[in-house]
């Protein structure tokens, strides 16, 4: 699955005299000469195309003849899409390219950017929960994570499955006269004027970064929020927990499908963490306020968690064009 060229300058493209099967694909490359760098072939006739993967006498010489051709596409499971938009270097890019354009094809040649071309074997994401609270939008958690996947050209196709809890909502399973939520950041001016009546018409909001006078609230935050509070303020204090990664943990979310690789590992935050990035049985967890390298580190522990384990005795899978 997900077999993607590790770069997209492996692959080529040729227009060839014959009929795209096997046999006859065979018999006219065999001991033609192709590029040193070339390890897929993409073979087109008319408006069809295949793609296979050939082997060469030599990788040294800038051309060497064709020893060995391995079919990985027919026509009649290959199809070609222009999609400008698409870094055809991105496996996670391909894999929507794909699925947007040709959901039913096994193999998808796609020309892209700066009219690159590559293509996406068996197609199967891995699915990543991702558990965020919201306001702010557009939830910056999601956000990073796509911002991450669209540059990453070292990590296998990925689907984010977002999971997200409205924080007013949130609030009205605790119903109160007055609500306290940790900061009014995230929201536009207009939203914020909103949501100043609260979770339900009439209720007033508060917010602690701005240390209000205090009253007699509930509290929408999480541990951190709590100590915030009883700094300034002291004395206990009803408490609705928003703690995306207590949320996750507690299973208070409903679970993602399974994909085609076993169930979704789950990526959240919390505000708790503030230089690493944790992962145990498939939670993983970065600071509230993770850098993108952070992001992608939790990235790489979740499809690490997503990944079966090799049976005893046999290496793990290696990454290279298979991604």
């Amino acid at each position: 699955m997900n077999l993607v060229p590790a770069q997209y300058r492996n692959v080529s493209v040729a227009d060839v005299p014959v009929a795209l099967d096997e046999v006859a694909l065979r018999a006219y490359l065999l001991g033609r000469p192709v590029y040193r760098r070339t390890r897929y072939l993409i073979a087109r006739n008319g408006g069809a195309c295949a793609v296979v993967e050939v082997g060469k006498e030599s990788e040294l010489l800038l051309f060497s003849p064709v020893t060995v051709m391995t079919m990985i596409a027919r026509a009649d499971e290959t199809a070609f899409v222009d999609a400008p938009g698409t870094d055809t270097a991105v496996p996670t890019q391909l894999a929507r390219a794909a699925a947007g354009h040709a959901p039913g094809a096994r193999c998808v040649v796609v020309r892209g950017r700066y009219g690159h071309i590559s293509f996406i074997a068996d197609p199967a994401p891995f699915r990543v929960r991702v558990v965020e609270v919201v306001p702010p939008w557009p939830p910056k958690l999601v956000d990073q994570l796509e911002r991450v996947l669209a540059l990453a050209e070292d990590l296998p196709p990925v689907e984010l499955v977002t999971d997200l809890v409205d924080l007013a909502a949130l609030a009205s399973t605790r119903p109160a006269e007055h609500y306290l939520f940790p900061c009014r950041a995230g929201q536009e001016p207009e939203t914020a004027a909103r949501d100043a009546t609260g979770p339900a018409d009439g209720v007033p909001v508060s917010y602690l970064d701005e240390i209000p006078e205090r009253a007699p609230w509930t509290l929408v935050g999480c541990a951190r929020s709590r100590s915030i509070h009883d700094w300034f303020y002291g004395g206990d204090v009803p408490t609705v927990d928003m703690c995306p990664r207590n949320l996750a943990a507690r299973g208070a979310r409903p679970a993602a499908p399974p994909g085609p690789h076993g169930p979704a590992p789950v990526i959240t935050k919390c505000c708790l963490l503030e230089d690493r990035v944790s992962s145990d049985d498939g939670l993983v967890v970065v600071p509230w306020g993770a850098s993108l390298a952070q992001i992608r580190d939790g990235l790489r522990l979740a499809l690490a968690a997503a990944r079966p384990a090799p049976p005893p005795g046999q290496p793990a899978p290696a990454t290279g064009s298979t991604r």
